[in-house]
Protein backbone atom coordinates (compact mmCIF):
# COMPACT_ATOMS: atom_id res chain seq x y z
CA UNK A 1 0.00 0.00 0.00
CA UNK A 2 1.47 3.10 -0.83
CA UNK A 3 2.14 5.56 1.99
CA UNK A 4 -0.39 8.17 3.67
CA UNK A 5 0.65 11.76 2.18
CA UNK A 6 1.87 13.53 5.73
CA UNK A 7 -0.47 16.29 6.66
CA UNK A 8 1.15 19.91 5.87
CA UNK A 9 2.29 21.57 8.84
CA UNK A 10 2.42 25.36 9.27
CA UNK A 11 5.64 26.53 10.33
CA UNK A 12 5.73 27.64 13.61
CA UNK A 13 7.96 30.32 12.47
CA UNK A 14 5.38 31.90 10.08
CA UNK A 15 3.11 31.36 12.85
CA UNK A 16 4.73 33.52 14.87
CA UNK A 17 5.82 35.59 12.07
CA UNK A 18 2.12 36.52 11.95
CA UNK A 19 1.64 36.93 15.53
CA UNK A 20 4.74 40.10 15.23
CA UNK A 21 3.31 41.79 12.52
CA UNK A 22 -0.29 41.63 14.07
CA UNK A 23 1.09 43.09 17.24
CA UNK A 24 3.03 45.50 15.09
CA UNK A 25 -0.38 46.98 13.39
CA UNK A 26 -2.33 46.95 17.00
CA UNK A 27 0.53 48.93 18.48
CA UNK A 28 0.63 51.13 15.49
CA UNK A 29 -3.21 51.66 15.94
CA UNK A 30 -3.17 52.13 19.33
CA UNK A 31 -0.61 54.68 19.31
CA UNK A 32 -2.65 56.50 16.73
CA UNK A 33 -5.62 56.44 18.31
CA UNK A 34 -4.01 57.74 21.78
CA UNK A 35 -2.43 60.47 19.66
CA UNK A 36 -5.01 61.95 18.05
CA UNK A 37 -7.31 61.81 21.19
CA UNK A 38 -4.58 63.91 23.21
CA UNK A 39 -4.52 66.28 19.97
CA UNK A 40 -8.33 67.09 20.70
CA UNK A 41 -8.15 67.53 24.47
CA UNK A 42 -5.20 69.25 24.78
CA UNK A 43 -4.22 70.83 21.86
CA UNK A 44 -1.46 69.52 19.42
CA UNK A 45 0.59 71.66 20.66
CA UNK A 46 0.74 70.49 23.91
CA UNK A 47 1.26 67.20 23.45
CA UNK A 48 4.90 65.42 23.30
CA UNK A 49 5.94 61.99 22.38
CA UNK A 50 6.02 60.91 26.02
CA UNK A 51 2.99 61.97 26.68
CA UNK A 52 1.32 59.45 23.57
CA UNK A 53 3.73 56.82 24.76
CA UNK A 54 2.77 57.31 28.57
CA UNK A 55 -1.09 57.44 27.30
CA UNK A 56 -0.32 54.01 25.48
CA UNK A 57 1.29 52.17 27.67
CA UNK A 58 4.21 52.39 25.90
CA UNK A 59 7.60 53.12 25.72
CA UNK A 60 9.09 56.70 23.73
CA UNK A 61 11.38 54.71 21.59
CA UNK A 62 8.54 52.03 20.47
CA UNK A 63 6.37 55.10 19.41
CA UNK A 64 9.42 56.44 16.95
CA UNK A 65 9.92 53.15 15.71
CA UNK A 66 6.07 52.54 14.89
CA UNK A 67 4.60 55.80 13.31
CA UNK A 68 7.75 58.19 14.04
CA UNK A 69 7.50 61.68 15.88
CA UNK A 70 4.39 63.71 16.52
CA UNK A 71 4.42 65.50 12.83
CA UNK A 72 5.06 62.14 11.24
CA UNK A 73 1.63 60.85 13.43
CA UNK A 74 -0.30 63.59 12.52
CA UNK A 75 0.74 63.32 9.22
CA UNK A 76 -0.38 59.36 8.78
CA UNK A 77 -3.73 60.20 10.74
CA UNK A 78 -4.29 62.91 7.49
CA UNK A 79 -3.19 60.60 5.10
CA UNK A 80 -5.91 58.09 6.14
CA UNK A 81 -8.43 60.53 5.99
CA UNK A 82 -7.98 61.16 2.76
CA UNK A 83 -7.76 57.75 1.97
CA UNK A 84 -11.54 57.55 2.41
CA UNK A 85 -13.12 55.86 -0.51
CA UNK A 86 -16.11 58.47 -0.18
CA UNK A 87 -13.71 61.08 -1.99
CA UNK A 88 -13.67 59.10 -5.35
CA UNK A 89 -16.78 57.53 -4.73
CA UNK A 90 -18.10 61.26 -5.19
CA UNK A 91 -16.23 62.08 -8.02
CA UNK A 92 -17.55 58.89 -9.63
CA UNK A 93 -21.19 59.62 -9.47
CA UNK A 94 -20.02 63.12 -10.69
CA UNK A 95 -18.74 61.95 -13.57
CA UNK A 96 -21.46 60.12 -14.51
CA UNK A 97 -24.63 62.57 -13.32
CA UNK A 98 -26.44 63.66 -16.58
CA UNK A 99 -26.97 67.03 -14.78
CA UNK A 100 -25.89 70.05 -12.97
CA UNK A 101 -28.06 69.51 -10.32
CA UNK A 102 -27.39 66.18 -9.84
CA UNK A 103 -23.56 67.15 -9.87
CA UNK A 104 -24.07 69.43 -6.97
CA UNK A 105 -26.23 67.54 -5.13
CA UNK A 106 -23.63 64.89 -5.59
CA UNK A 107 -20.79 66.93 -4.14
CA UNK A 108 -22.75 68.54 -1.33
CA UNK A 109 -23.35 65.38 0.56
CA UNK A 110 -20.04 63.55 -0.65
CA UNK A 111 -18.01 66.89 0.83
CA UNK A 112 -20.61 66.97 4.20
CA UNK A 113 -19.56 63.08 4.62
CA UNK A 114 -16.12 63.62 3.98
CA UNK A 115 -16.28 66.53 6.42
CA UNK A 116 -18.21 64.86 9.33
CA UNK A 117 -16.98 62.07 9.26
CA UNK A 118 -13.26 64.03 9.87
CA UNK A 119 -14.33 66.88 11.64
CA UNK A 120 -11.74 66.12 14.46
CA UNK A 121 -9.00 65.59 12.54
CA UNK A 122 -9.61 68.45 10.46
CA UNK A 123 -9.83 70.66 13.87
CA UNK A 124 -6.30 69.35 14.78
CA UNK A 125 -4.65 69.78 11.23
CA UNK A 126 -5.89 73.75 11.87
CA UNK A 127 -4.46 74.15 15.13
CA UNK A 128 -1.36 72.35 14.54
CA UNK A 129 -0.57 74.39 11.51
CA UNK A 130 -0.06 77.25 13.67
CA UNK A 131 2.46 76.13 15.98
CA UNK A 132 4.61 73.23 13.72
CA UNK A 133 5.64 74.53 10.37
CA UNK A 134 5.73 70.89 8.88
CA UNK A 135 2.30 70.45 10.01
CA UNK A 136 2.02 73.78 8.18
CA UNK A 137 3.04 72.10 5.00
CA UNK A 138 0.82 68.93 5.14
CA UNK A 139 -2.51 71.34 5.29
CA UNK A 140 -0.95 72.73 2.63
CA UNK A 141 -0.69 69.84 0.65
CA UNK A 142 -4.11 67.99 1.96
CA UNK A 143 -6.20 71.62 0.94
CA UNK A 144 -4.33 71.14 -2.09
CA UNK A 145 -5.67 67.83 -2.87
CA UNK A 146 -8.97 68.58 -1.92
CA UNK A 147 -9.34 71.90 -4.72
CA UNK A 148 -7.76 69.41 -6.87
CA UNK A 149 -10.83 67.05 -6.50
CA UNK A 150 -13.25 69.81 -6.70
CA UNK A 151 -11.57 71.14 -10.03
CA UNK A 152 -12.83 67.87 -11.38
CA UNK A 153 -15.86 68.48 -10.34
CA UNK A 154 -15.94 72.24 -12.06
CA UNK A 155 -14.70 70.63 -15.67
CA UNK A 156 -17.83 68.52 -15.57
CA UNK A 157 -19.68 71.45 -14.64
CA UNK A 158 -18.38 73.32 -17.79
CA UNK A 159 -18.56 70.13 -19.93
CA UNK A 160 -22.27 70.41 -18.94
CA UNK A 161 -22.16 74.09 -20.21
CA UNK A 162 -23.87 74.84 -16.60
CA UNK A 163 -21.40 77.48 -15.65
CA UNK A 164 -22.50 81.41 -15.95
CA UNK A 165 -20.98 83.53 -18.31
CA UNK A 166 -18.09 84.97 -17.07
CA UNK A 167 -17.54 81.86 -14.58
CA UNK A 168 -14.55 79.83 -15.87
CA UNK A 169 -13.25 76.22 -14.77
CA UNK A 170 -11.00 77.86 -12.22
CA UNK A 171 -13.25 80.55 -11.13
CA UNK A 172 -16.20 77.68 -10.25
CA UNK A 173 -13.24 75.58 -8.72
CA UNK A 174 -12.56 78.77 -6.17
CA UNK A 175 -16.79 79.11 -5.62
CA UNK A 176 -16.65 75.38 -4.62
CA UNK A 177 -13.75 75.95 -2.68
CA UNK A 178 -15.62 78.79 -0.80
CA UNK A 179 -18.96 76.79 0.01
CA UNK A 180 -17.30 73.25 -0.04
CA UNK A 181 -14.42 73.54 1.65
CA UNK A 182 -13.73 72.72 5.01
CA UNK A 183 -13.45 76.24 5.95
CA UNK A 184 -17.24 76.57 5.29
CA UNK A 185 -18.63 73.29 7.12
CA UNK A 186 -16.92 74.50 10.07
CA UNK A 187 -17.99 77.87 10.18
CA UNK A 188 -21.73 76.67 9.98
CA UNK A 189 -21.70 73.58 12.16
CA UNK A 190 -18.64 74.06 14.58
CA UNK A 191 -19.48 77.44 15.35
CA UNK A 192 -22.55 78.62 14.22
CA UNK A 193 -24.05 75.09 15.48
CA UNK A 194 -26.36 74.48 12.73
CA UNK A 195 -27.01 70.45 11.64
CA UNK A 196 -25.04 68.93 9.17
CA UNK A 197 -28.47 68.53 7.28
CA UNK A 198 -29.36 71.91 7.81
CA UNK A 199 -25.47 72.88 6.39
CA UNK A 200 -25.63 70.74 3.41
CA UNK A 201 -29.24 72.22 2.17
CA UNK A 202 -27.94 75.83 2.74
CA UNK A 203 -24.35 75.27 1.21
CA UNK A 204 -25.73 73.29 -1.80
CA UNK A 205 -28.82 76.24 -3.00
CA UNK A 206 -26.00 79.11 -2.30
CA UNK A 207 -23.92 76.71 -4.66
CA UNK A 208 -26.31 76.19 -6.90
CA UNK A 209 -27.23 80.11 -7.40
CA UNK A 210 -23.64 81.11 -7.98
CA UNK A 211 -22.74 78.12 -10.13
CA UNK A 212 -25.84 77.17 -12.32
CA UNK A 213 -26.81 79.13 -15.26
CA UNK A 214 -30.25 81.29 -14.03
CA UNK A 215 -32.18 79.62 -17.65
CA UNK A 216 -30.82 76.44 -15.75
CA UNK A 217 -32.47 77.13 -12.22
Amino acid sequence: MPAAKAKPVKSSRTYRSALRTKGALETRRNILDTAMRLFLERGYGKVTVADIANEADLAPPTVYTSTGGKTAILATLIEEAMQDPIVAETLTSVRKAKSAADVLKITAHGTRVDNERYHDIIEVMKYAAAVDATATDILRQSDAGYRQALGQIARRLRTLKALPRGVTEAKATDILWFYFGHEAWHRLVAECGWSWDDAERWLLAQTFTALIRPDLS
